[in-house]
């Protein structure tokens, strides 16, 4: 009985540093819906692509130079700015449901470090990609937005579950293998926004949430 009580005791001095360096409340629905959101978008992106390309695949698959500064580029900036503020805010929600749940604050010192370190390589990435724009190397912007969230979510990882370090590490093999396939940055942005944040989501919420 008494090996039972300290094996509880030291059970739960685990369980309550875990949660003291650890946010635990991220949402695996959100994760889900924000996969669905960028479907979506994916699909929005390539109709408006292939309407200012019927003939020519290098126009519709970003090859052309001819794409950047007509109003398409607009119309994607406008679909990619939607897709992310509907992810942003469906995992705001859900996570900060989960957390009055759980009793856990969701705005704390490792809530904080795990914004911040999840914002340095996304702030650096997006920077990059501008670059990229700039010097019309449009070809790397969508492997180099899928290898930066992929390093965000590895850097981020170690103030929150682990298996985001493994959809990280997903991210950045999808990034680097669509630099060898420059020209379908759209194909592998769903594969990467799209159906690994479903697949994680689902993992997330069978593992996590379901009680």
């Amino acid at each position: 009985m008494e090996a039972n009580k300290y094996l509880n005791d030291i059970t739960e001095i685990k369980n309550l540093m875990n949660r003291s360096s650890r946010f635990i409340s991220l949402s695996g629905l959100s994760g889900i819906l924000a996969g669905v959101y960028a479907l979506i978008g994916a699909g929005l992106a390539y109709t408006r692509l292939k309407s200012f390309s019927t003939s020519n695949y290098d126009g519709l698959s970003g090859r052309s130079t001819s794409l950047w500064g007509t109003d398409v580029v607009k119309d994607l900036t406008i679909i990619a700015t939607a897709v992310l503020v509907l992810a942003a805010f469906t995992g705001f929600i859900m996570t900060l449901r989960k957390a009055k749940k759980s009793g856990e604050k969701i705005w704390d010192s490792t809530s904080k470090r795990l914004v911040f370190n999840f914002l340095i390589p996304l702030v650096v990435g997006g920077f990059f990609c501008l670059v990229l724009m700039q010097q019309g190397i449009a070809g790397l912007v969508a492997p180099a937005t899928l290898i930066f969230y992929g390093l965000a979510c590895v850097n981020a990882s170690k103030y929150t579950m682990g298996d985001v370090r493994y959809m990280g590490l997903a991210f950045i093999a999808i990034g680097l293998i669509n630099t060898q396939f420059i020209g379908y940055g759209l194909y592998f942005w769903a594969l990467g926004f799209g159906v690994c944040h479903i697949l994680y989501g689902g993992l997330m919420y069978y593992k996590y949430d379901r009680n």
